[in-house]
């Protein structure tokens, strides 16, 4: 992580304290958000931005929870926001026993590939995220369980 301090324009008045030194001091010794001090952060495509403060709780990165919907039922999944898709679909496949490679996850109306981050594309607290089978997938598993079955009776027919 890399630490640098932002310069603050403003007018001194010289009814506070000892004029500037005062007004910078207590800038630097603040807490809040208007501290003095930028964090910066390493995301992903080695692009260098100012570290959201509002991610990390006491130290460590926050969960968010996404509602996952499928044709006929939706699913609360909770995840760091720096997560991918693709991880985010292998705990659907835990949940739906469906594989990754045969899932589609759609968010704000665009399909998603596994190696974007949630916290890239937008991705909040309590978001809606669709999932959907892949339809060649799941078009050649009912013709192979139809295949199956059929197979299945005519062998039954020409050994009868």
């Amino acid at each position: 992580m890399i630490k640098l301090k932002s310069k603050r324009f403003f007018k001194s008045n010289s009814k506070v304290g000892s004029g500037a030194a005062a007004a910078e001091k207590s800038i630097v010794g603040s807490n809040n958000i208007n501290s003095g001090e930028i964090k910066w952060e390493l995301r992903p495509g080695d692009m260098l931005v100012q570290k959201r403060e509002c991610d990390n709780i006491n130290g460590r990165e926050a969960i968010i929870t996404l509602r996952v919907s499928t044709v006929s039922n939706w699913h609360d999944i909770s995840i760091q926001p720096t997560s991918t898709f693709g991880e985010l679909k292998m705990i659907m496949s835990m949940v739906t026993g469906l594989e990754p490679k045969e899932q589609r996850l759609l968010y704000r109306g665009k399909e998603r590939e596994d190696y974007e981050h949630l916290h890239m594309v937008g991705v909040r607290d309590k978001d809606k995220v669709l999932l959907f089978q892949f339809p060649a997938i799941k078009e050649r598993k009912l013709l192979a369980g139809t295949l199956q079955v059929i197979g299945g009776s005519a062998y039954r027919t020409i050994s009868v």
